[in-house]
């Protein structure tokens, strides 16, 4: 017996409660997330465990993936694990002038909801989501690269996170302003002037979500779900290389919108056939009014020029920069670097690549280490952390593209080499390219030097940038932030003025800053709900995940006001 669609009523008083904390969670920034970490924690209350998440993936692998969109001309696909695996799944391919009209069309009717029934409905996406996390961790490994344990985690719970955190602050913006309110203004002697004003949080129109290869649905999310809470129709277009993840979503959101009794079309997927290039076409449609982005500074600077019509937002490229001054804790310094370099094959936006010592050495709890001490021990520690095959290949996951190997090749021609990349075999993916990080010393008074380091590298490259002091290790970073951008900056100093000192460049220039990591907190993890991605303030990122900021601009407030 098939069970009844969940009304909007329902669905309300089901979401309403994680609602609530998640607004109160945005609120304090104290740690909260609904969604576990722990692959265990799977396999009750209808979503999948460990081999229902495996087998579904596997069922997926030949099929043609049918979302029952209007307008589908073709089917295509392509995609190719890094690990080696051809997915084999083909998605439908939309004529956009029958697309985007049926998606229009179901956004009066999703606008008239209101902010509670959009919230209520785009929780239940992510909850359908969630008790698909291990299907989902499946799709995002093979085609990020990423190592399973962090597709779960990052393409999974965080994921989520990040996409109940944009409904949060879609909600908590939309209804900032009432919907009703009765204004008389007092007129002496004569009877009052009265109105009756009703207040509606009107969408700007159809969204484009532009996915990346690296992080699909991490990236992805924010931009989805804020549109989508905020009363607009979204297209999703994935990378060539990454549909899956996000075909899933789309699928989820769709299934969704239907039963409870909405348009499905205001969700949708644009694949495109091999080197189509529609992302251009899409974004300078009239039809389309929002943008999200993320990937290189060249097409996202692209998108913020020519993309007039829509609201951009963008995450592009950075120089992620470490100044390290000093430290208290010396082993904890170069362990926690050493994770952060290493994670994902630096393949994060959030990587540290430019790291700046002092040529004359720093001060640790160890006693003085010399430049070149500093380098070799940091080398040591990377060594060590992936010394053992099996934890390197759980750390480091697959190189991505045939691009970021090409870099890492090219990296230890520009310096002299501190610690070089080795190959790593992977015995369940022959098939997969696995490689350690490199790091190269480069002296940062010369001038062929600057062109390596104030260029973003990205992938497992880092360069050890010799300054001469740490004010010119300071000045070299507000450089870098204010011309290149940064996602993160981190220092290590115990000097209280030092400390002052980067912490000004950070308020400055809008980077994020964290200081003195030696833990288990890295500079390129972020949290929802506590933790800004970006900024929006520097070039690396015209926008953060999340703030009012990034939801605000997304719906507009229409006043009708009639006399009482």
């Amino acid at each position: 017996m098939a069970t009844a669609a969940p009304t909007a009523h329902e669905l309300i008083a089901r979401h309403r409660p994680t609602l609530d904390q998640a607004l109160e969670a945005i609120r304090t920034r104290a740690y909260w997330s609904p969604h576990p970490e722990h692959p265990k924690a799977y396999g009750e209350h209808g979503s999948l465990d460990a081999a229902a998440g495996k087998a579904a993936f596997d069922a997926l692998l030949g099929s043609r993936l049918d979302l029952a969109q209007p307008g589908t001309d073709d089917w295509v696909g392509g995609e190719v694990s890094p690990y080696g695996i051809e997915l084999g799944v083909t998605y439908p391919h939309a004529d956009l002038n029958v697309l985007l009209p049926a998606m229009k069309a179901g956004q009066p009717a999703w606008r008239d909801a209101g902010p509670e029934a959009r919230a209520a409905v785009c929780l239940e996406i992510l909850k359908r989501i969630s008790d698909r996390t291990h299907e989902f961790a499946h799709a995002v490994m093979h085609t990020s690269g990423q190592a399973f344990m962090m597709a779960f985690q990052a393409g999974g719970p965080h994921a989520q996170d990040r996409g109940l955190e944009a409904v949060a602050y879609a909600y908590a913006e939309q209804t900032r302003t009432p919907e009703t309110a009765e204004w008389s203004k007092p007129q002496g002697k004569r009877d009052p002037l009265t109105l009756t004003k009703r207040f509606t949080a009107v969408p700007r129109g159809i969204a484009l979500v532009i996915g990346c290869n690296t992080f699909p649905t991490w990236n992805g999310y924010p931009g989805l779900f804020a549109s989508l809470a905020t009363g607009n129709a979204v297209l999703v277009k994935p990378h060539p290389r990454a549909v899956l993840p996000l075909a899933l979503t789309v699928q989820a959101a769709r299934e969704v919108l239907a039963e409870a009794g909405h348009d499905p079309n205001l969700v949708a997927l644009a694949a495109e056939r091999p080197g189509e290039g529609i992302a251009k076409v899409l974004a300078t449609r009239p039809e389309i009014r929002i943008v999200d982005y993320t990937g290189s500074t060249a097409f996202g600077d692209w998108l913020e020029g020519n993309a007039r019509q829509a609201q951009v937002y963008t995450e592009k490229a950075g120089v992620n920069t470490v100044v390290v001054e000093s430290t208290g804790n010396y082993r904890g310094m170069l362990a926690n670097l050493a994770f952060s370099l290493s994670l994902y094959s630096g393949q994060m936006c959030t990587t540290p690549q430019n790291l700046l010592i002092p040529r004359d050495g720093i001060r640790t709890d160890q006693g003085h280490k010399s430049f070149d001490e500093v380098t070799a021990d940091l080398a040591q520690a990377v060594d060590g952390l992936l010394g053992d095959d099996a934890r390197a290949n759980a750390l480091l996951g697959a190189i991505v593209n045939p691009d970021v190997k090409a870099r890492l090749e090219a990296a230890a021609a520009l310096g002299e080499v501190a610690l070089a990349s080795r190959e790593v075999a992977n015995p369940d993916f022959p098939d997969a390219v696995v490689r350690t990080p490199v790091i190269v010393k480069l002296d940062g008074a010369k001038p062929d030097a600057e062109a390596a380091y104030m260029s973003e590298c990205f992938g497992p490259v880092s360069f050890a940038v010799a300054v001469d002091s740490a004010a010119d290790a300071v000045e070299l970073l507000r450089r870098t932030v204010r011309e290149k951008g940064a996602m993160t900056v981190a220092a290590y100093t115990t000097d209280e003025q030092v400390e002052r000192a980067v912490e000004e460049v950070c308020l400055e220039e809008a980077a994020q800053l964290s200081l003195n990591l030696t833990g288990g907190v890295y500079v390129n993890q972020t949290a929802a709900f506590s933790d800004f991605h970006g900024s929006g303030g520097n070039p690396a990122a015209n926008a953060a995940l999340c703030d009012a900021a990034f939801v605000a601009n997304r719906f507009r407030v229409v006043e009708v006001r009639r006399e009482a």
